[in-house]
């Protein structure tokens, strides 16, 4: 096995680059019904390891990307939290800077994420020396808002938006909420 680029460690969890055998459980990710309920659509296997691979890349070469969220013991990895430049035009300035997460069900209601953001959280302060991070989601999507009211992060009243890359085919996924922490 290859030994990991390492972002940063909690108590349970490490968050790194990702390795080729965290391959199939990227696709899984990606393509389960219940972890993509607020997404417009799932990607095929092809779809899933360009992603994989851009994303590989991006960690390597800037350092933000979606991060691989492991087990610190086994470093089996469950999914992925991550910050990530955010590409939305007319909605955040250039520059901006995501928070973002995507777990397999059988590790949900664990506290993975939250703990996996709270330290990307002090990491996005302390390493990366960024003064604000944002976050998103379907306002439907009560468990990723959850997860961004326990980080303390704040909704921005007025400043919810319909997401320009959601096709109009799916109406019900287009209006996201937007929350916002001051580090």
């Amino acid at each position: 096995m290859t030994e990991p680029v390492i972002i940063t460690r909690t108590e349970r969890l490490v968050l790194r680059n990702w390795l080729e055998e965290d391959r199939n459980l990227f696709r899984e990710i990606n393509r389960d019904q219940k972890v993509m309920e607020f997404f417009p659509f799932r990607r095929s296997h092809a779809e899933c390891d360009i992603l994989f691979d851009r994303n590989r890349t991006m960690i390597a070469e800037t350092g933000l990307g979606f991060y691989a969220l492991a087990d610190r013991g086994t470093n089996e990895a469950m999914g992925f939290c991550g910050l990530a430049p955010v590409d939305l035009p007319g909605v955040l300035s250039d520059g901006s800077i995501e928070i973002g997460w995507r777990l397999a069900t059988r590790f949900w209601g664990k506290g993975y994420v939250t703990e996996a953001a709270r330290q990307l959280i002090t990491h996005a302060r302390e390493t990366l020396e960024q003064s604000e991070i944002y976050a998103f989601a379907v306002h439907d999507n009560h468990r990723s808002i959850a997860v961004m009211q326990r980080l303390g992060m704040v909704h921005l009243d007025g400043r919810d938006f319909d997401h320009p890359k959601v096709p109009d085919t799916h109406p019900q996924l287009k209006r996201h909420v937007l929350y916002h922490i001051s580090l």
